[in-house]
Order: C-alpha cells, then sequence, then structure tokens
C-alpha cells in the first residue's frame, strides 16, 4: 500500500516490500518474510542488512541463534529525508564546481567568451592557479600592498609553484617606496618587474594577461572576487595594452618572484 512512497523517498522494491511488511505484520524471520513477499531468501536478506544499515529494520536474534527481524519505527524514515538532503547538497556542491568549465566550453563552442567567477579567498586562489597551467609568459598589475595585506600567504604560495614550474612573468606594480624597498635585494631570473606611477593605480585589484585569458582579482578587504575571461581576441587587446605600458616604463633588475 505504501511501497510507492517508500521508493520514492529512495528504498529499492525490495527494502520497501520487506519494510511494509513488517509494519504490517510484526516481528519475523526472513524465511516467513521471503514465502510472504514472494522473493529468494537471498534476496531478502540481502534486503534486510540494507534496511539494517539505514536504521529502519533491527535485528533481533532468539535463543535458537535463529535471526528475526522487526521494523524500526516510521518516524526513522526521516533518516532517508536528512540523507537525500545531504546527497543533494553534495551534488549541488560538485555541479557548482564544474558550472565555470561547462559554462566556458558552452561559450567556446558558441564562439563567445568564456567568463567564469569567483569569490573567496578560495575563489582567488583558483584565479591566480589557473595561470600556472600558462604555455606563455604571464603579464601581470598588480597591488602588491592589498595583495599581502589581504592574500600573502596564498601568493607566496603562488610564487613558490610558479617558481618550480619556471613560468615567467612580466610585472606591473605601483610605484611606492615599500614596494621599491620590497624588490631591492632580490634576484629572480624569472620576473621582470617595472614600477607605474601610484596616481594610475589607485585600486585593490590585479590582473593577469596569458594563454588566451584575463583573470581579474579584487582583493581588498571588503570584497574578495575573480573573473577569468577566456577569448583570443580580448586577450591580444590586453596583451597590447600592457606591452604599450610595459615600453614607457622603469624596469628593475634583479626582481623578486611575486
Amino acid at each position: 500500500m505504501y511501497q510507492e512512497q517508500f521508493k520514492n523517498l529512495g528504498l529499492t522494491a525490495v527494502q520497501a516490500e520487506i519494510y511494509e511488511f513488517l509494519l504490517n505484520i510484526g516481528e519475523n524471520k526472513a524465511s516467513k518474510i521471503g514465502q510472504k513477499i514472494k522473493r529468494p531468501r537471498g534476496v531478502v536478506y540481502k534486503g534486510l542488512e540494507e534496511l539494517i544499515n539505514i536504521g529502519l529494520v533491527e535485528r533481533k536474534n532468539t535463543k535458537n541463534q535463529i535471526s528475526s527481524y522487526v521494523a524500526e519505527h516510521p518516524t526513522k524514515l526521516d533518516l532517508l529525508f536528512e540523507q537525500k538532503e545531504k546527497k543533494f547538497a553534495k551534488d549541488k556542491k560538485n555541479y557548482l564546481a564544474i558550472l565555470p568549465e561547462l559554462t566556458s566550453a558552452y561559450n567556446l563552442s558558441n564562439h563567445k567568451p568564456g567568463v567564469k567567477f569567483y569569490e573567496g579567498e578560495d575563489g582567488l586562489k583558483q584565479v591566480l592557479y589557473d595561470s600556472l597551467n600558462s604555455q606563455t609568459e604571464i603579464y601581470t598589475f598588480a597591488d602588491l600592498a592589498e595583495l599581502n595585506k589581504n592574500l600573502k600567504k596564498i601568493n607566496e604560495e603562488y610564487a613558490k609553484k610558479r617558481e618550480s614550474l619556471g613560468i615567467k612573468k612580466k610585472l606591473i606594480v605601483a610605484d611606492t617606496v615599500e614596494n621599491r624597498k620590497f624588490f631591492e635585494h632580490y634576484n629572480q631570473e624569472l620576473t621582470q618587474i617595472k614600477f607605474l606611477a601610484k596616481e594610475y593605480y589607485p585600486f585593490s585589484s590585479g590582473m593577469q594577461i596569458y594563454d588566451n585569458k584575463i583573470s581579474y582579482q579584487v582583493f581588498s578587504a571588503e570584497e574578495k572576487i575573480g573573473v577569468i575571461v577566456e577569448n583570443k581576441n580580448i586577450y591580444n587587446l590586453h596583451k597590447l595594452f600592457f606591452e604599450y605600458i610595459w615600453q614607457s616604463l622603469e624596469e628593475i633588475k634583479n626582481p623578486p618572484l611575486t
């Protein structure tokens, strides 16, 4: 009578038949259950074990060591709702994790820019680390002071990883006393660095240009968001802007990796 409802909650057909039988008839042995629901004994034992594992059936041992089984109270069906809710939450989380890639694939196949959005420190880490797959030199604008203030550990880990991979970078940072001091005693062959006058760089953000992609990062104390745009034409435009600015700026010899 309730088997369809039980199956909608996630029980198999066999589990639903067994549970309904025990609810209506009460405690019984596996052999009797099998006779009544017309299922092989092995199938019934398997269904009973599964119901025990999810908390809907209890096993009781008699004096002659023959087990009998009794249904747990129907309120235990709430466990199935909890399990379904947990599975749904996990499935949704997994779906949201791959949604940027799915969107990017769709956009690229339809000749639209692939755009991925990220939030929080973990999101910014994903944005930074995406450039570690680069097959080209990375061009970067970075507000070093804000980066070290709000994302220092992640940036240091990223820098070490980039160094181990041997990925080259051109870096433009704000021209401040702190930044000049920071870069004064470092020697890293993988990074070239130039200064941009601070009045032209009054924002807590960064940008990386690599492999037909542009990534934007906002890493202020108030908000942490990242965006990756994948499109050859947009990439070439930003690359041109960067190279034009680069040619007009002062270079620091022997900069650090950052």
